[in-house]
């Protein structure tokens, strides 16, 4: 499958963050899965990557602490979206492209029907961790193709 091509999912899914205090639901279909192993990912997940997709925003609707969300501007126009409670990532957006939000996977409930496409960022991936699947791996943070 190309990547910029989308595969679907069987919505709904719900999440939310560590304390509980924001749940969500998405009742749409998910983007292209994502590994992002950026320096700005690795720190705002505490992790290796980042495992994330795009959603519309339409589609993703709170069903409980949307006032706890806050707001951080890691790079102009990139604005990542935490718990203030816990602390969690929920998602991040562009400025440029409002209707759609990236969700953080490690926050979703259950299995969400769709798997990791590709790793992008490996250039700058943590040098401790070592990338073992098959998938495709990009340099950059995202492809011409896929933007």
């Amino acid at each position: 499958m190309p990547l910029d091509e989308a595969p679907l999912d069987e919505a709904p899914q719900t999440g939310g963050c560590l304390c509980g205090a924001i749940r969500y639901e998405i009742d749409g279909p998910f983007g292209l899965v994502t590994n992002c192993h950026c320096t700005m990912c690795r720190k705002a997940q505490g992790c290796a990557f980042a495992t994330n997709a795009p959603v519309a925003r339409d589609h993703f609707h709170f069903l409980k602490g949307a006032d706890l969300l806050t707001e951080y501007e890691s790079s102009e126009g990139k604005l990542r979206c935490f718990c203030r409670v816990c602390g969690s990532p929920v998602y991040s957006y562009r400025r440029a492209d409002p209707g759609t939000v990236r969700v953080r996977f490690g926050t979703l409930d259950g299995d969400p029907g769709v798997r990791a496409a590709a790793h992008f960022a490996v250039a700058s991936k943590a040098p401790w961790f070592e990338i073992t699947d098959s998938l495709p791996r990009f340099d950059s943070e995202r492809p011409a193709s896929s933007k």
